[in-house]
């Protein structure tokens, strides 16, 4: 099996999982553990897409060797991936201080505890 099918069904995996903890599990924390789990696996992703076309760095020290170099690794991705890499890290903080304002309500951190029934209209 080649090295890169068997990477890509393991990171495939990993956004499988995260994806099913992030609908079966009620606890909030269960729950941005998940979203964390399917954002390294997305971000894995798209690396080991990257690393296909090529794994050299495109810095040339010798202008006169770039055919005998061989693949380059394009660094469009690796930009982009480093900004969802750095928005995600500021998205599970921002969900970790809310759902640590929201222990104070409910220390279980259940889900359902923080829906309001539509029978109550706290309004009238």
């Amino acid at each position: 099996m080649d090295t890169f099918r068997l990477l890509e069904a393991l990171v495939l995996g990993a956004l499988l999982a995260g994806l099913l903890g992030l609908i079966g599990r009620n606890n909030l924390f269960l729950k941005a553990l998940a979203m964390d789990v399917m954002g390294t696996a997305a971000v894995a992703l798209f690396v080991l897409v990257a690393a296909r076309s090529g794994l050299r760095t495109p810095i040339v020290a010798n202008p006169d060797s770039l055919d005998t170099i061989g693949a380059w690794a394009d660094p469009i991705p690796q930009a982009v991936i480093l900004t969802a890499i750095v928005i995600g890290l500021s998205i599970q903080a921002l969900l970790l201080v809310v759902i640590t304002r929201l222990s104070a309500v409910d220390p279980l951190l259940e889900a359902l505890s923080f829906e309001q029934p539509e029978a109550q209209e706290p309004w009238r």
